[in-house]
């Protein structure tokens, strides 16, 4: 059997991703004997998730009102993961599939822009 973070060059990236994020998800709550609910699991994450987002907000130097420093690149870069990461885990608690993730996205993705070009039986998104 194929460790958690063994990946094929032919594997789809987003399924590698959901099998490692659940992977890392199952080791914690092993290791640290959790047992929540999926709902609970979800809510834990989102919490997370926004924690994690506010970092991000934090390392691009949201701060207009002082001196700009260089933004470190690479801890930006590594928030984002972070936020991945919480994304991921609410995905597959929420018993999403990378497939249904994918297609949901495409759905919604068409929908945003019908919305902008005002195709979309929801109204106030296009312009005038």
């Amino acid at each position: 059997m194929k460790n958690v973070t063994e990946t094929s060059a032919k594997e789809d990236k987003l399924d590698v991703l959901f099998r490692m994020q659940a992977g890392l998800d199952a080791y914690i709550r092993d290791k640290r004997n959790l047992d929540y609910s999926s709902s609970e699991w979800v809510c834990k994450k989102a919490q997370a998730l926004m924690v994690e987002l506010a970092e991000v907000v934090e390392e691009a130097h949201y701060k207009w009102w002082k001196n700009q420093t260089e933004i470190d690149s690479d801890k930006l870069k590594e928030e984002i993961v972070d936020v991945l990461h919480f994304f991921l885990g609410m995905c597959i608690d929420s018993g999403m599939t990378s497939d249904e993730l994918f297609e949901i996205y495409l759905k919604k993705n068409k929908e945003n822009y019908d919305r902008q070009n005002g195709l979309s039986s929801k109204h106030g998104y296009e312009l005038n």
